[in-house]
């Protein structure tokens, strides 16, 4: 019996204003709890909410980048349930006029190309934060009441959990490219529910089951991976499969029950009284249309069909819009076609990203453009081998110095091509590894490899290895 899944993401992502949707309290994560909080977002009698227009736009923004049709008018809704960190009762969302609709966004991976359709983009208010586990019971912290979260929903279009993973890596990519949301989903501003379903092959979707606490890429994809087959054991059981809302228990690594799935009616939305309609028309579409930059997947495709730039290599020069700068910074500087190209997309997917990782905490690089440039034009000059820009490099890292030629002095790495001084390394390696050296003059000859290396390791990477080389070969055949 073959299983087809259905799948959509309902993805909310915490835009980077400096207020909340609707009330003047500074938007900041990591503060004393209960500190950033007002009579709007704490819900008092008589205060009344007023929109943040940075948020709208960034989230028409996000809505012309994937394509999506900006409603011209639109409106706020009241959706109602009760939960202990919404003191309100209620939550500010959209409902029928939401203000981003259809479009779609494009993934890639083993699956190869797919389009993944997008039914809304709309915005809303969070709530608060539950904190379980103090020894005198749960406690509250509403700082994050009113936060504003751009929520996009899916359509049911993907079909795996390689997809689900795929598209939520290129939502982040988008809102972070696009800077309108940092991405952490450790921070929570960006977070994933799941509808899945499965049925057998050729007939309808079958019932929906929403997955909740979805807190990292990895786990969206190890949460469906159970409750699809989860459902699948049901249905080969003959068991109905029920309408829920399940709770992504990672240590246990399973769902759980957590309520029974809410409609829509269940929250009997009804118009925010308090706030107007909101008339987005062509003039400020326009606008802010005019500020889009290129878009990730348009860069990509710009850097593989007309530069030759591999794929693989692409995503991580588009996986963030600080990469893509400090890429497109190195070119410029070097004021280089094509020819460089290669190297610095070895540059930066290599060494600086390494080191971004390690000393820059993930998110900024740690050697300035200009000594990284002028360090790969020394080893393109051919004054610092390979091996010695890259102990360059990390000198520069660690110690925050900016003079690459000065350390290549100071620590002795420019690169020796002159035939004296390499015949005399190159004499010594042969003394000194006279085994290899009869294999080598028996057949083996793939043994050039190892003496290129030794002339480097006694040189201390120094010694121009091309030039090695060629020496090698006159030298051995002799």
């Amino acid at each position: 019996m073959t299983i087809v899944p259905t799948i959509g993401l309902e993805v909310h992502a915490q835009l980077l204003t400096r207020t909340k949707m609707f009330c003047g309290c500074v938007a900041t994560y990591g503060e004393a709890p209960n500190s950033r909080t007002c009579p709007v977002c704490l819900g008092l009698p008589g205060a009344l909410p007023v929109p943040n227009r940075a948020a709208v736009e960034m989230a028409v923004k996000m809505g012309l980048a994937c394509g999506c049709r900006i409603a011209e008018r639109t409106k706020f809704d009241r959706k109602n349930y009760f939960y202990p960190d919404l003191p309100k009762g209620y939550q500010i969302s959209q409902y029928d006029l939401p203000l981003c609709a259809g479009g779609g966004m494009e993934i890639r991976g083993d699956f190869g190309v797919k389009r993944i359709g997008i039914i809304r983009i709309h915005l809303e208010e969070d709530a608060g934060k539950s904190i379980h586990g103090d020894p005198d019971g749960s406690l509250v912290d509403l700082n994050r009441c009113g936060v504003p979260l751009m929520e996009i929903v899916s359509a049911p279009d993907i079909a795996s959990t390689a997809e689900a993973y795929a598209y939520l890596m290129e939502i982040r990519r988008l809102v972070r490219w696009l800077g309108i949301c940092d991405g952490n989903l450790e921070e929570g501003s960006l977070r994933c529910d799941a509808n899945v379903s499965v049925a057998r092959a050729g007939e309808p979707p079958g019932t929906p089951v929403e997955i909740k606490n979805l807190n990292s890429f990895h786990g969206v994809e190890k949460a469906l991976q159970f409750e699809m087959e989860r459902q699948t054991e049901s249905l080969q059981r003959g068991e109905p499969i029920m309408r829920q809302t399940r709770l992504w228990d990672a240590a246990r690594g399973e769902t759980r029950v957590m309520r029974t799935k809410e409609r829509a009616d269940d929250y009997r939305y009804f118009p925010e009284p308090d706030l107007v309609e909101l008339d987005v028309g062509e003039e400020l579409q326009s606008e802010i249309a005019a500020t889009l930059p290129e878009l990730p997947w348009q860069h990509r495709r710009r850097l593989t069909d007309y530069f030759g730039v591999k794929a693989a290599d692409a995503d991580i020069l588009t996986a963030d819009r600080d990469i893509t700068d400090y890429f497109e910074g190195l070119i410029l500087y070097l004021d280089g076609g094509g020819e460089v190209i290669p190297v610095v997309v070895r540059w930066v997917t290599g060494e600086a990203m390494r080191w971004r990782k390690e000393l820059g905490g993930g998110e900024r690089f740690v050697v300035a453009i200009q000594p990284t440039a002028e360090l790969i034009r020394l080893e393109a000059e051919g004054r610092v081998s390979g091996l010695a820009a890259k102990a360059i490099y990390e000198e520069m890292a660690q110690s925050e110095r900016g003079d690459p030629e000065a350390i290549m002095r100071e620590k002795g790495l420019e690169q020796v091509s002159d035939e004296g001084e390499l015949e005399s390394v190159i004499k010594k390696v042969l003394n000194e590894n006279t085994s290899e050296l009869g294999r080598y003059r028996q057949g083996q000859t793939k043994l050039l490899g190892f003496f290129v290396g030794q002339v480097m390791k006694v040189s201390g990477g120094t010694a121009d290895p091309k030039r090695v080389g060629e020496m090698l070969k006159k030298m051995l055949e002799k």
